[in-house]
């Protein structure tokens, strides 16, 4: 399967967001949540269910050498941009809740640091009890959705019952080898119609201005800012979700 096919998943129709239940989404970076998954996020809350965002770095290294907005500027604007995301998804601000990793270096379960955050998660999952739990893709090709996957992992791990969890796709749209993508028999996918919700997830992705064309982030070069061909892929009225396949 190329990339960026994943056109040969059943569709699924919009009323599916209401069967999964309250919901926890985790985004490695603030604009993954809305990227990702902010149709489902928005179908949700439009069914009533209670969705709450871990988010698992601090955003710090999309503009690393600017001075207009040093690494604790840049870790807030970035975390204000996420909260007016989510509103604009109908996701109350207050259900944030950051873990404050280091971008680029969000670690795994077994380093110190990564035991730590997993016990947060646990103790969060424990508290919000959702019904479904969100991550990126298990070989999304950027190291913090990996880590971020095998975060929550380790922390389902210790839940009983586990939350259903359900893989979002991000950078597997455009820089996924073949290897990266889903192998016959490890999981079942499914598409989302996202077409009621489509511009509220347009205005969600639009509320993280320093990752898009004009950023406020003005004085770095090397800043990252996400491509027209890489937006395309969310303009599209649906979503791609993968779990694991029944044994």
């Amino acid at each position: 399967m190329p990339a960026s096919d994943f056109s040969a998943y059943p569709l699924m129709p919009a009323a599916t967001a209401a069967t999964l239940g309250p919901t926890v989404v985790l985004a490695p970076h603030p604009d993954d949540e809305s990227l990702g998954c902010g149709g489902l996020l928005a179908l949700l809350r439009q069914a009533g269910q209670p969705v709450w965002c871990v988010l698992v770095s601090d955003g710090t290294m999309s503009h690393p050498n600017s001075r207009k907005y040093p690494a604790p500027a840049r870790q807030q604007l970035r975390e204000q941009e996420l909260r007016v995301a989510l509103t604009e998804l109908g996701v109350p601000a207050q259900a944030l809740f950051p873990l404050n990793l280091p971008d680029g270096a969000v670690p795994l379960p077994e380093a110190p640091t990564g035991t730590v955050a997993v016990q947060q998660l646990v103790e969060f999952l424990g508290h919000t009890q959702p019904a479904t739990v969100l991550v990126p893709w298990r070989r999304d090709p950027h190291p913090d959705h990996r880590a971020t996957y095998q975060l929550a992992q380790a922390a389902l791990a210790q839940l009983t019952p586990a939350p259903r969890l359900l893989e979002y796709v991000v950078w597997a749209w455009e820089r996924a080898a073949p290897a990266d993508l889903p192998h016959p028999g490890e999981t079942q996918g499914w598409q989302l119609d996202i077409e009621p919700v489509l511009a509220q997830k347009q205005r969600a992705i639009a509320a993280h201005k320093s990752q898009l064309a004009g950023s406020p982030i003005d004085d770095d070069p090397t800043g990252f800012t996400l491509a027209p061909s890489m937006l395309a892929h969310f303009a599209r009225p649906v979503e791609v979700y993968l779990e694991n396949a029944p044994a």
